[in-house]
């Protein structure tokens, strides 16, 4: 997220009231998470296991729990809750406008667009040419959509991320400020969940189509002309590159590639990155033929093991 007006470091953390290593001129232009930050933003880290990343990450500025030795082109506010201080900077930044009617008036509509009875759209939402939204879909806020989209009956889009910080006496929720961005001739089927960025975007490229059913998770990136059948669920922070694949009840973890044109079979459960061009079964997902194999001895195990035992008996007698 790019902040409207810059903030100089020294004046962000006396806001935040935190201490600081750095160029109190340097100006802050923008907030992200650490797999999208650019130069300029702020990030957060409050893991050991993550500093390093963090600190060598194209972020400008980081808040961090620990007070470290600042590298070279960076700049570190400390704070023993980095998380909270992330929070604040969105929190102050970012609001909600609460619906009064089912289209809002801040909704800018293209031409030949039809809209079905009970279709709710949110404060400045952008939706192109000659879409069809169907009864009950729902749009929430900052929303765009391009030309030529399809969005089947009860499908939402742009809910909040599903992205806790664990306390000890509970699940913390941390504000979703990104957006959703559906491209031209995308079509989305009924049933479907693509929950908006934390602080960047979750975005469906062009030509993509979505069976009923699929959970699209925050940040993830689906590329031009991907087929994802019923009940896929995508973690956040995906990528699917173009052309790909996915069919029924595939389930992919987060932070993962999937390789332009590669296909993963109905029931697998995705893992590690996938190669592009190549076939994946199984859970985890591995090379389908490969896969087939292991399903195939693993049934033959009883008769292998039957086998044995008749000859055992055959020797003793």
């Amino acid at each position: 997220m790019k902040f409207e007006k810059s903030i100089k470091l020294k004046e962000l953390a006396q806001l935040l009231g935190c201490e600081f290593d750095g160029d109190p001129a340097f100006n802050i232009t923008g907030i992200n998470e650490i797999h999208v930050v650019e130069p300029g933003d702020i990030t957060f880290v409050d893991h050991p296991k993550y500093y390093d990343m963090a600190l060598k990450c194209d972020a400008s500025v980081v808040i961090i729990d620990r007070k470290v030795d600042r590298p070279e082109g960076k700049n570190l506010i400390f704070s023993d809750d980095p998380f909270s201080k992330f929070k604040q900077i969105i929190t102050e930044r970012t609001s909600f406008v609460a619906a009064t009617k089912y289209i809002s008036d801040s909704a800018k509509i293209g031409k030949n667009t039809i809209i079905q009875p009970g279709v709710f759209v949110g404060e400045n939402v952008s939706i192109g040419d000659n879409c069809i939204l169907h009864a009950n879909a729902v749009i929430y806020q900052d929303t765009v959509i391009g030309n030529n989209v399809i969005v089947h009956s009860n499908t939402t889009i742009g809910a909040d991320a599903f992205y806790l910080k664990r306390r000890t006496e509970a699940y913390e929720k941390f504000p979703s400020c990104g957006r959703v961005i559906i491209s031209d001739d995308v079509e989305i089927g009924a049933g479907c969940t693509i929950d908006k960025g934390i602080t960047s975007n979750t975005i469906i490229g062009q030509g993509t189509k979505l069976d009923n059913q699929v959970h699209v998770g925050h940040d993830t990136v689906i590329g031009k002309h991907c087929v994802i059948a019923a009940q896929v669920g995508i973690s956040g922070i995906v990528k699917i590159e173009d052309f790909a694949l996915i069919w029924g009840q595939a389930g992919i973890d987060r932070n993962l590639v999937i390789g332009k044109g590669a296909i993963v079979l109905a029931q697998s459960g995705v893992g590690k990155d996938l190669e592009e061009g190549k076939t994946y079964f199984g859970s985890p997902a591995g090379d389908a033929r490969e896969k087939m194999k292991e399903v195939f001895i693993v049934k033959r195990v009883q008769e292998i093991l039957d086998r044995l035992d008749a000859l055992e008996k055959k020797n003793k007698s």
